[in-house]
């Protein structure tokens, strides 16, 4: 068996993230998607609001199972159930991408906010969510087959069911909210990360339909909602052992 079919699929993410550096070009962002395509919750040690607590073996049948070994086997799964926030499983973060799961209770949303010169892939690993897009003037997003490739559409909002995989481009229509249908978990891949000092820090934003105009919207900067808080978990999935040399 070659190194690649014993590698498991959150170290090909990683590997593929890390192949190139600064923003992924077109052809980084397909060979991104496909291998997230890929992806199950359990290759990221999520039990996929089975039950049971942190730690719990589980007999899941995920794909995981290219890593045919009496260690992944027994592979803990971090359960979502009861989770009643927003929680943030860390998986990796340098200086050029970050990956991380977020795990959302029903009903749960994140805000309207923005990803300033970032390129963002997500994959929803289960459950249902909503996502609604304020598209810019340059570029818009539409579903399509699973992902979300651009198109365009002046200041118009979009929004339907997150499947599959989606990407969010570096400029213009990257500004979503994302709401909860069901308990469901979302891996996220930003390239580059939020680096406040870089000018890559999250803005916030409250939305005004102009009633003359069907369909736009001026949007404000806004405060976070006071009681609006992501919570953090432990990454319990295959370990992913790497060189640091700068990031601490």
């Amino acid at each position: 068996m070659d190194d690649g079919n014993r590698r498991s699929k959150v170290r090909r993410l990683y590997d593929a993230c890390d192949a190139g550096t600064g923003l992924p070009t077109l052809a980084q962002i397909r060979w991104l998607q496909d291998i997230l395509d890929g992806m199950e919750a359990a290759d990221v040690g999520i039990g996929a609001d089975a039950g049971g607590g942190e730690g719990e073996r589980s007999s899941s049948s995920s794909s995981s199972d290219d890593e045919a070994s009496p260690t992944a086997a027994a592979r803990r799964l971090l359960s979502t159930r009861g989770f009643t926030r927003i929680t943030y499983v860390h998986i990796h973060e340098c200086e050029d991408f970050s990956m991380g799961v977020f795990c959302f209770p029903a009903g749960a949303t994140l805000p309207l906010h923005d990803h300033p010169r970032m390129v963002v892939l997500s994959k929803l690993l289960y459950g249902s969510m909503r996502q609604f897009l304020r598209l810019g003037h340059r570029a818009a997003l539409r579903h399509k087959e699973g992902r979300f490739s651009q198109g365009c559409c002046r200041g118009r909002p979009a929004g339907g069911a997150v499947q599959g995989v989606g990407a969010v481009p570096r400029s213009g229509g990257n500004i979503h909210t994302l709401t909860a249908v069901t308990p469901c978990a979302l891996l996220d891949v930003h390239a580059p990360p939020y680096a406040e000092d870089l000018g890559r820090s999250s803005t916030y934003f409250s939305d005004m339909p102009v009633p003359a105009l069907p369909g736009y919207a001026v949007l404000e900067e806004a405060e976070l909602p006071e009681d609006f808080r992501v919570v953090g978990a432990p990454y319990v999935g295959p370990e992913l052992l790497v060189d640091v040399d700068w990031y601490d």
